[in-house]
């Protein structure tokens, strides 16, 4: 299997490995390196794509307390784990607030959006409904 890396750009200075057999995620480093990023300290959002394949693909994302990600809907199946912090995830039918360590799934094409009640990392895993499709 070819490993894959992310190219290095003036804001992430290093290559991390996306995809490989076998790939080791350090969430807290990553989540480290996410605030100590441009974006984080400029706007209300930053992300890392930490994993990265034809089929699946994760996400830590980090949003200030009162950031919104508008209303949108995901291709495939998709997770939402919380690590730090509170947020609303709201569909058409539901609106539930996740807390550290708390998760939901949700299947694909439906509409939701995401607010932060406070500052919060959480992890995206996302599945695409075929492979290679994204």
């Amino acid at each position: 299997m070819e490993q894959k890396f992310n190219e290095a750009t003036p804001q992430r200075k290093q290559d991390h490995l996306l995809d490989a057999a076998l790939v080791s995620i350090n969430i807290a480093a990553f989540t480290d390196q996410l605030k100590q990023e441009q974006p984080w300290k400029e706007s209300d959002r930053n992300s890392i794509t930490v994993f990265k394949t034809d089929g699946m693909r994760i996400v830590l994302i980090g949003l200030h307390a009162g950031a919104e990600m508008a209303k949108h809907r995901a291709g495939g199946h998709i997770s939402v784990q919380v690590l730090e912090g509170q947020i609303k995830f709201t569909t058409d039918d539901k609106s539930l607030e996740l807390s550290k360590g708390q998760m939901l799934a949700l299947h694909p094409g439906i509409s939701h959006s995401v607010l932060a009640v406070q500052e919060t990392i959480f992890l995206l895993t996302l599945a695409t409904t075929s492979a290679g499709k994204q």
